[in-house]
């Protein structure tokens, strides 16, 4: 009787077994079904995302060529107006007063419009190569910010003291540059008409596969938490958007009355 009552509860137990097997047979194709259904839609939302990421960075990358190139002919403008322009009339003037009569006098005089025009040419060279907006970055980010840099020394409003190590660079980054050039733009461009600054220091250099940008001015300075909080302030969200699209980290510290200073960290290349 006992060997019976054990025999029936084995059996019990196989078929309990058995049943367990055949639902986990059963079931596993409908959990195959499912993951690989998820697998598919995730991996979807996966490409549909980055598709959207890449059409973001082209766009963020066409706006910033074309602001590049505006600011670009905005300085070919100024130079040729203030400098250029000035070049020219000072040779017209000059080759005006020329008495013909006093040879000496002339002989001066026409050397020095020669002179004068030599560096006429010098600098309507110079603004030739910048009508080419790509060659900015084409000859790397080190020689984008001497050419920046150039054209704020013309200025004549600040004190600058510049340390530019990226011109040594032997490997480019070009889509990268384009980004780190408009960031230099749109950084001097709110120390020019915000800041009343007098000096700037500038700093860049690579290291440890980062590439470092600090600019530091002596202006008037600003309340940055109160600017980030409410989104105002200098172009600033259009600073880190940029920063965030290329992986970099920005630091900033300001304090009213005692300028400001930005500091750009970007993996590079």
């Amino acid at each position: 009787m006992d060997i019976l009552l054990y025999m029936q509860n084995e059996t019990a137990k196989i078929a309990i077994l058995v049943a367990i097997a055949t639902l986990i047979f059963l079931l596993m194709p409908v959990f195959l079904i499912l993951y690989i259904r998820s697998y598919n839609r995730h991996k979807k939302n996966h490409f549909v995302e980055k598709q959207l990421m890449q059409e973001t960075f082209s766009a963020e990358m066409l706006k910033a060529k074309v602001e590049v190139q505006d600011q670009t002919m905005q300085s070919i403008a100024t130079d040729l107006h203030d400098n250029v322009g000035q070049l020219l009339s000072l040779t017209t003037l000059t080759l005006n007063s020329v008495n013909l009569n006093d040879t000496e006098k002339a002989a001066k005089k026409i050397e020095n419009s020669l002179s004068l025009v030599n560096k006429s040419i010098k600098e309507l060279r110079e603004l030739a190569k910048l009508l080419h907006g790509e060659q900015l970055v084409s000859e790397g980010i080190g020689y984008a910010i001497e050419q920046e840099v150039n054209w704020l020394s013309k200025s004549g409003v600040f004190q600058l003291k510049v340390q530019n190590e990226l011109t040594r660079l032997e490997h480019f980054s070009p889509d990268k540059d384009l980004i780190i050039l408009r960031l230099m733009q749109e950084i001097i461009n709110n120390i020019i008409k915000h800041a009343q600054a007098t000096h700037i220091e500038i700093n860049a250099y690579l290291e440890n596969d980062k590439l470092f940008l600090n600019i530091a001015e002596d202006g008037v300075g600003f309340d940055y938490d109160n600017a980030k909080k409410n989104n105002t302030g200098m172009g600033l969200s259009s600073i880190r958007k940029r920063m965030e699209m290329i992986n970099g980290k920005l630091m900033l510290n300001s304090t009213v009355g005692q300028g400001t200073s930005i500091s750009l960290e970007i993996p590079y290349p």
